[in-house]
């Protein structure tokens, strides 16, 4: 029962439970909760440790300590360390826990997770690679909704944006509306000349063929009930 709370998201005080089917939406989404959580915390995963130094009066020099020679601000920032991990570990089912409990700190954990799911460098550049042509590629067949070529649509466009931090989206809009079928060439001549594309959203570009679709799929249906009526 208590794995089932998890999965429903009933605990706003557990990280998203690790996805390694969906690595990329998890680590967004893992991103996003550990960073609204406790900035620092991000910091020591992605930055690595805080480490034991403190000022020094006498000297006017940051200097490694010993445990009890530590301030209690100190022992705040250091106890971080293991926060960081912990919350990992929250994330974590046991299987991938067992290929991770060697790391040492919460950094080393993080960077085990991206290269296993996420791959290497030459990996990321492969898959980017393949993203960045299927984007090039992406078409819209005449009978598909836009719903549906929407949602393959976003897929390819969050995946990049996950993989490569460089990637803009700006172009979007105009690379939604020239995969389109011939057939909705006279909305796209309207929205380009009716529509700023460099500030139109493509949440709103959706929203506006979503309705123009539903017209045309009312007048087919009139067209086809009523044959002489036009």
């Amino acid at each position: 029962m208590e794995s089932e709370k998890y999965l429903e998201g009933q605990s706003m005080q557990r990280p998203p439970l690790f996805e390694s089917d969906g690595f990329i939406y998890w680590k967004n989404r893992f991103e996003t909760y550990v960073k609204s959580k406790d900035l620092d915390l991000w910091h020591v995963i992605t930055d690595g440790d805080f480490p034991p130094i403190q000022f020094n009066p006498e000297t006017k020099k940051d200097e490694i300590v010993s445990f009890h020679k530590q301030n209690d601000d100190l022992k705040k920032k250091l106890a971080k360390n293991n926060e960081a991990k912990m919350v990992i570990y929250n994330a974590l089912p046991r299987k991938e826990y067992e290929r991770i409990f060697m790391c040492q700190t919460a950094k080393e954990i993080w960077d085990t997770l991206l290269i296993t799911h996420q791959g290497n460098n030459q990996v990321k550049a492969n898959k980017i690679d393949l993203l960045v042509q299927q984007y090039e590629q992406f078409m819209i067949p005449e009978e598909e909704s836009i719903d549906n070529a929407f949602a393959k649509f976003n897929t390819i466009i969050t995946s990049l944006k996950a993989l490569d931090e460089g990637f803009s989206s700006k172009n979007c809009v105009r690379k939604f509306l020239r995969a389109l079928h011939p057939k909705w060439r006279a909305k796209v001549t309207a929205i380009e000349e009716s529509k700023n594309l460099t500030t139109l959203s493509l949440d709103e570009l959706i929203g506006n063929l979503k309705v123009y679709e539903e017209v045309i799929k009312k007048d087919s249906i009139r067209s086809n009930t009523y044959p002489n009526s036009y």
